[in-house]
């Protein structure tokens, strides 16, 4: 008797039901996937475009460019090529700025190269590129040295 008691209380309780989401199997699943993007993605290969020939295409030669040298007492020289010759003009600030304005309006895709020496202020070289983009230069870019 004693035993029905038991099953006689346990059965006038009522269960609840369970409320909460099991997140490990959807985690599992994912990196799973993870991985398997991982394995594949570097062996997709990019696709090829084949581009059409053109029999009678002449090349562009490449614009020859401005090239504005900073030296380490702070003082500038401008060196480019005019027709066939290259020239070399000392510059200051101001000189450079109206320069470099009648060559844009002359060859406006001509690129300007800096070439600072490497204990000039990261300022210095940086005011004269914002300058040079103020000045409407579209490719403006610096010269290092390969070691």
């Amino acid at each position: 008797m004693p035993g029905s008691m038991r099953s006689s209380m346990r059965g006038g309780r009522t269960r609840r039901a369970m409320a909460d989401i099991n997140v490990v199997p959807y985690i599992d699943v994912m990196l799973v996937l993870l991985v398997i993007f991982m394995v594949t993605a570097p062996l997709v290969t990019p696709t090829i475009i084949n581009l059409p020939t053109v029999g009678n295409a002449a090349q562009q030669p490449p614009t020859p460019p401005v090239m504005v040298n900073i030296k380490a007492d702070g003082s500038m020289s401008v060196r480019y090529k005019d027709g066939g010759a290259t020239q070399d003009q000392m510059m200051t600030q101001g000189d450079l700025d109206t320069f470099v304005t009648n060559r844009q309006q002359a060859n406006p895709d001509e690129p300007v190269v800096i070439a600072a020496d490497k204990t000039v202020k990261y300022e210095v070289v940086m005011n004269v590129m914002s300058e040079l983009k103020a000045r409407g230069v579209k490719r403006v870019g610096l010269l290092v040295k390969s070691s």
